[in-house]
Protein backbone atom coordinates (compact mmCIF):
# COMPACT_ATOMS: atom_id res chain seq x y z
CA UNK A 1 0.00 0.00 0.00
CA UNK A 2 1.24 3.60 -0.64
CA UNK A 3 1.74 6.05 2.02
CA UNK A 4 -0.38 8.39 0.08
CA UNK A 5 -3.49 6.09 0.75
CA UNK A 6 -2.65 6.33 4.60
CA UNK A 7 -2.27 10.36 4.47
CA UNK A 8 -5.31 10.36 2.51
CA UNK A 9 -6.98 8.64 5.67
CA UNK A 10 -6.12 10.65 8.29
CA UNK A 11 -6.41 13.31 6.15
CA UNK A 12 -10.21 12.88 5.99
CA UNK A 13 -10.35 12.68 9.80
CA UNK A 14 -7.97 16.33 9.98
CA UNK A 15 -7.38 17.56 7.07
CA UNK A 16 -3.96 19.89 6.32
CA UNK A 17 -6.51 23.06 5.81
CA UNK A 18 -7.61 22.87 9.75
CA UNK A 19 -4.03 23.51 10.57
CA UNK A 20 -2.86 27.16 12.47
CA UNK A 21 -0.81 29.37 9.55
CA UNK A 22 2.16 28.82 11.46
CA UNK A 23 2.21 25.04 11.73
CA UNK A 24 4.07 22.48 9.51
CA UNK A 25 2.34 19.68 9.30
CA UNK A 26 1.60 16.68 6.43
CA UNK A 27 4.37 14.74 4.65
CA UNK A 28 7.79 16.29 5.71
CA UNK A 29 10.10 13.84 4.34
CA UNK A 30 9.97 11.21 1.47
CA UNK A 31 7.40 10.38 -0.95
CA UNK A 32 3.34 9.83 -1.41
CA UNK A 33 4.46 7.02 -3.63
CA UNK A 34 6.38 4.88 -0.90
CA UNK A 35 5.15 1.25 -0.06
CA UNK A 36 4.37 1.30 3.53
CA UNK A 37 6.25 -1.66 5.52
CA UNK A 38 5.49 -0.55 8.92
CA UNK A 39 4.10 3.17 10.82
CA UNK A 40 5.52 3.77 14.18
CA UNK A 41 3.83 6.41 15.52
CA UNK A 42 5.52 9.17 17.76
CA UNK A 43 4.74 12.54 19.87
CA UNK A 44 7.98 13.88 18.57
CA UNK A 45 10.73 12.38 16.14
CA UNK A 46 14.50 12.14 17.72
CA UNK A 47 16.87 10.15 16.69
CA UNK A 48 16.39 7.78 19.06
CA UNK A 49 12.69 7.69 17.42
CA UNK A 50 14.39 6.83 13.77
CA UNK A 51 16.76 4.12 15.25
CA UNK A 52 13.21 2.46 17.01
CA UNK A 53 11.60 2.98 13.39
CA UNK A 54 14.60 1.11 11.63
CA UNK A 55 14.92 -1.53 14.54
CA UNK A 56 11.38 -2.81 13.29
CA UNK A 57 11.38 -2.14 9.79
CA UNK A 58 9.29 0.89 9.92
CA UNK A 59 9.80 3.01 7.12
CA UNK A 60 7.08 5.30 7.88
CA UNK A 61 6.66 7.59 11.01
CA UNK A 62 3.54 9.39 12.04
CA UNK A 63 4.08 12.16 14.78
CA UNK A 64 1.96 14.58 16.18
CA UNK A 65 4.66 17.51 16.59
CA UNK A 66 6.78 18.38 13.19
CA UNK A 67 10.58 18.02 13.02
CA UNK A 68 10.65 20.85 10.74
CA UNK A 69 8.68 24.16 11.01
CA UNK A 70 10.73 26.66 9.18
CA UNK A 71 12.29 26.42 6.27
CA UNK A 72 15.84 24.18 6.08
CA UNK A 73 18.33 26.18 4.45
CA UNK A 74 21.13 23.63 4.73
CA UNK A 75 21.87 19.85 5.34
CA UNK A 76 24.94 19.64 7.15
CA UNK A 77 24.46 18.13 10.80
CA UNK A 78 24.70 21.47 11.99
CA UNK A 79 21.79 20.69 14.60
CA UNK A 80 19.07 18.22 15.87
CA UNK A 81 16.91 19.00 13.10
CA UNK A 82 18.83 18.86 10.39
CA UNK A 83 20.94 15.17 11.52
CA UNK A 84 17.04 13.69 11.67
CA UNK A 85 16.81 14.67 8.32
CA UNK A 86 19.34 13.69 7.05
CA UNK A 87 19.45 10.32 8.63
CA UNK A 88 15.36 9.61 7.90
CA UNK A 89 16.45 10.88 3.84
CA UNK A 90 19.76 8.29 4.26
CA UNK A 91 17.44 5.40 5.81
CA UNK A 92 14.28 5.67 3.59
CA UNK A 93 12.32 6.88 6.14
CA UNK A 94 9.01 8.67 5.21
CA UNK A 95 8.34 11.36 8.13
CA UNK A 96 4.69 12.70 8.68
CA UNK A 97 3.09 14.54 11.09
CA UNK A 98 -0.36 16.10 11.77
CA UNK A 99 -0.22 18.74 14.47
CA UNK A 100 -3.24 21.35 14.88
CA UNK A 101 -4.82 20.00 12.56
CA UNK A 102 -5.99 17.08 14.83
CA UNK A 103 -5.88 19.48 17.76
CA UNK A 104 -8.60 21.57 15.94
CA UNK A 105 -10.99 18.70 14.92
CA UNK A 106 -13.54 17.46 17.37
CA UNK A 107 -14.51 13.99 16.28
CA UNK A 108 -11.21 11.72 16.89
CA UNK A 109 -8.74 14.99 17.64
CA UNK A 110 -6.09 15.39 20.33
CA UNK A 111 -8.14 17.49 23.35
CA UNK A 112 -11.73 14.87 22.69
CA UNK A 113 -8.96 12.26 23.85
CA UNK A 114 -8.23 13.95 26.68
CA UNK A 115 -11.51 14.98 27.50
CA UNK A 116 -12.92 11.39 27.15
CA UNK A 117 -9.67 10.18 29.60
CA UNK A 118 -10.83 12.39 32.41
CA UNK A 119 -14.37 11.65 32.24
CA UNK A 120 -15.82 14.60 31.06
CA UNK A 121 -19.50 15.19 29.37
CA UNK A 122 -21.00 17.43 27.60
CA UNK A 123 -17.76 18.04 25.67
CA UNK A 124 -17.95 21.15 23.10
CA UNK A 125 -15.05 23.06 20.99
CA UNK A 126 -14.06 25.86 23.41
CA UNK A 127 -13.09 28.29 20.57
CA UNK A 128 -14.77 27.74 17.08
CA UNK A 129 -12.66 28.36 14.37
CA UNK A 130 -14.43 31.06 11.74
CA UNK A 131 -15.40 30.42 8.38
CA UNK A 132 -16.11 26.51 8.76
CA UNK A 133 -19.21 25.04 8.22
CA UNK A 134 -20.42 23.15 11.27
CA UNK A 135 -17.99 25.06 12.72
CA UNK A 136 -18.73 23.95 16.59
CA UNK A 137 -16.70 20.81 15.43
CA UNK A 138 -13.86 22.59 14.39
CA UNK A 139 -11.57 24.88 16.78
CA UNK A 140 -9.06 24.91 19.55
CA UNK A 141 -9.15 23.67 22.89
CA UNK A 142 -12.59 21.80 24.19
CA UNK A 143 -14.64 22.57 27.62
CA UNK A 144 -16.89 19.89 29.38
CA UNK A 145 -18.88 19.29 33.09
CA UNK A 146 -17.68 16.26 35.62
CA UNK A 147 -19.49 15.64 38.75
CA UNK A 148 -18.52 18.38 41.07
CA UNK A 149 -15.43 17.62 42.96
CA UNK A 150 -12.80 19.45 45.19
CA UNK A 151 -9.98 21.12 43.90
CA UNK A 152 -7.53 18.95 45.45
CA UNK A 153 -9.18 15.48 44.40
CA UNK A 154 -9.80 16.76 40.52
CA UNK A 155 -5.99 17.36 40.90
CA UNK A 156 -4.99 14.16 41.96
CA UNK A 157 -7.27 12.70 39.19
CA UNK A 158 -5.71 14.57 36.81
CA UNK A 159 -2.11 13.86 37.70
CA UNK A 160 -3.01 10.06 37.74
CA UNK A 161 -5.13 9.90 34.33
CA UNK A 162 -2.84 12.09 32.45
CA UNK A 163 0.79 10.50 33.90
CA UNK A 164 1.86 14.10 35.28
CA UNK A 165 5.04 13.80 37.54
CA UNK A 166 3.96 17.33 38.75
CA UNK A 167 1.45 19.65 38.19
CA UNK A 168 1.95 23.52 38.54
CA UNK A 169 -1.50 25.46 39.60
CA UNK A 170 -2.82 28.73 40.61
CA UNK A 171 -3.94 29.03 43.93
CA UNK A 172 -6.72 26.87 44.51
CA UNK A 173 -10.30 29.08 45.00
CA UNK A 174 -12.11 26.65 47.63
CA UNK A 175 -14.92 25.67 45.02
CA UNK A 176 -16.17 22.55 43.88
CA UNK A 177 -14.77 21.52 39.77
CA UNK A 178 -17.80 20.60 37.59
CA UNK A 179 -16.79 22.47 34.32
CA UNK A 180 -13.54 22.08 33.00
CA UNK A 181 -11.66 23.35 29.94
CA UNK A 182 -8.77 21.86 27.96
CA UNK A 183 -6.15 22.47 25.39
CA UNK A 184 -3.06 19.93 24.58
CA UNK A 185 0.30 21.82 24.20
CA UNK A 186 0.66 25.33 24.57
CA UNK A 187 -2.98 26.90 25.14
CA UNK A 188 -2.52 29.63 27.43
CA UNK A 189 -3.98 32.06 24.37
CA UNK A 190 -7.58 30.00 25.33
CA UNK A 191 -7.49 31.37 29.04
CA UNK A 192 -9.93 34.40 28.73
CA UNK A 193 -12.30 31.88 26.29
CA UNK A 194 -11.82 29.30 29.42
CA UNK A 195 -12.99 32.50 31.90
CA UNK A 196 -15.34 33.66 29.82
CA UNK A 197 -17.38 30.20 29.56
CA UNK A 198 -17.00 29.81 33.14
CA UNK A 199 -14.71 26.95 33.58
CA UNK A 200 -13.77 26.20 37.05
CA UNK A 201 -10.31 24.71 35.69
CA UNK A 202 -8.32 25.28 33.24
CA UNK A 203 -6.03 22.41 32.23
CA UNK A 204 -2.78 22.81 29.60
CA UNK A 205 0.72 23.74 29.34
CA UNK A 206 3.59 26.02 29.10
CA UNK A 207 2.56 29.38 30.56
CA UNK A 208 5.26 31.43 31.59
CA UNK A 209 5.25 33.20 35.01
CA UNK A 210 3.20 36.23 34.39
CA UNK A 211 0.69 34.34 32.49
CA UNK A 212 -0.68 32.78 35.77
CA UNK A 213 -1.31 36.01 37.50
CA UNK A 214 -4.24 36.15 34.16
CA UNK A 215 -6.03 33.80 36.43
CA UNK A 216 -7.00 36.46 37.87
CA UNK A 217 -9.13 34.91 40.79
CA UNK A 218 -11.66 33.51 38.54
CA UNK A 219 -10.19 29.78 37.74
CA UNK A 220 -7.83 27.36 38.98
CA UNK A 221 -4.87 26.96 35.80
CA UNK A 222 -3.47 23.44 36.31
CA UNK A 223 -0.40 23.26 33.84
CA UNK A 224 0.45 19.72 33.38
CA UNK A 225 3.49 19.69 30.77
CA UNK A 226 3.90 19.93 27.14
CA UNK A 227 4.75 16.48 26.77
CA UNK A 228 2.39 14.99 29.66
CA UNK A 229 -0.79 17.11 28.21
CA UNK A 230 -0.13 15.17 24.39
CA UNK A 231 1.80 11.56 25.14
CA UNK A 232 -1.02 9.76 24.68
CA UNK A 233 -1.88 11.46 21.15
CA UNK A 234 0.39 8.26 20.28
CA UNK A 235 -2.23 6.44 21.55
CA UNK A 236 -5.31 7.91 19.47
CA UNK A 237 -3.39 7.65 15.97
CA UNK A 238 -2.24 4.30 16.47
CA UNK A 239 -5.93 3.55 16.97
CA UNK A 240 -7.06 5.59 13.95
CA UNK A 241 -4.35 3.80 11.68
CA UNK A 242 -5.05 0.13 13.51
CA UNK A 243 -8.61 0.39 12.83
CA UNK A 244 -8.23 1.07 9.38
CA UNK A 245 -5.06 -0.60 8.22
CA UNK A 246 -4.43 -4.55 9.07
CA UNK A 247 -1.67 -5.33 6.36
CA UNK A 248 0.95 -3.84 7.81
CA UNK A 249 2.40 -3.08 11.48
CA UNK A 250 1.35 -0.10 13.42
CA UNK A 251 3.49 -0.09 16.11
CA UNK A 252 3.08 3.12 18.95
CA UNK A 253 6.75 4.38 20.02
CA UNK A 254 8.76 2.59 23.63
CA UNK A 255 10.17 5.40 23.53
CA UNK A 256 9.62 8.81 26.15
CA UNK A 257 10.74 11.83 24.60
CA UNK A 258 9.74 14.45 27.08
CA UNK A 259 12.97 16.53 27.02
CA UNK A 260 12.12 17.73 29.79
CA UNK A 261 13.01 16.19 33.21
CA UNK A 262 11.85 16.31 36.95
CA UNK A 263 14.09 15.95 40.37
Amino acid sequence: MKLSTVIDHLHSIAPNAYQESYDNSGLLVGSYEAEVKGILVSLDVTEEILDEARANDCNVIVSHHPIIFSGLKRLVGADYIQRIVSKAIKNDINLFAIHTNLDNVYASGVNTHIAKRLGLTEVEILQPKEGYEASQQIGAGVIGTIDPTSEQDFLQTVKERMGAGCIKHTALLGQKVAKVAICGGSGRFLLPQAIAQGADVFISSDFKYHEYFDADGQIVIMDIGHYESEQFTTELLGGLLSEKFSNFAVLLTKKNTNPVSYF
